[in-house]
């Protein structure tokens, strides 16, 4: 699955049945989504521990990628799969959850920290730079950083479940828009934000 001049979307989550509707793998849910509208299935990936399929956007040729390696390992695919692809930087972009956004919210960037999000800091420790773009995905706070953990491997409350599809779909255009080269356009239509700050 070698892809000339390819761009790479990759969701985070972990794999197994246990974590499928958890707050954690809702980068999962985006590519899985992506991977539908395109009509193409996700299968095993030969040179990562990841799923993936090969899309296209017009001319543009790209790999949608789920990493297999539980969430704070997600670098250790991330990494081959760049390897491989022979991918630049700035054709990358990390799908993910980020409960420092109320639920709904989203943020496209173009680089920055991990913000506190395990599969974030696994990737840059990884690739060895923070030079990639993200698109975080509010899950909401936990009621206290204790149970941080616990809330992002929680399921979403029933009145999120009710807009969740709604959710996913906005990020899934966004990523579109990304994979058209128009960021800018994206930022603008996407990164609306409430009263809440994130903390990156």
């Amino acid at each position: 699955m070698a892809l000339a001049a390819a761009k790479l979307i990759v969701g985070l989550g972990n794999p197994g049945r246990e974590y499928e509707k958890t707050r954690h793998n809702l980068g999962f849910m985006v590519v899985t989504r992506l991977a539908a509208e395109y009509h193409v299935p996700l299968k095993k990936y030969r040179h990562a521990s990841a799923v993936a399929a090969e899309i296209s956007e017009g001319e543009l040729k790209a790999l949608l990628a789920e990493p297999l390696t539980y969430m704070n390992n997600s670098g250790l695919a991330v990494r081959d799969i760049v390897h491989f692809e022979k991918l630049d930087l700035a054709d990358i972009l990390v799908v993910c959850d980020d409960t420092n956004l109320t639920f709904g919210e989203m943020r496209l960037k173009s680089a920055g920290s991990d913000g506190g999000h395990n599969g974030l800091k696994s990737i840059i420790a990884e690739l060895g730079t923070t030079a990639f773009a993200r698109l975080k995905l509010g899950v909401g706070a936990p009621p206290t950083r204790e149970l941080q953990v616990d809330w992002v491997l929680a399921n979403f409350k029933a009145a999120e479940m009710k807009e969740l599809g709604g959710f996913i779909d906005q990020a899934v255009e966004c990523c579109r828009l990304w994979l058209k080269d128009d960021t800018a356009r994206a930022m603008t239509a996407f990164n609306k934000r409430k009263d809440t700050k994130d903390n990156e």
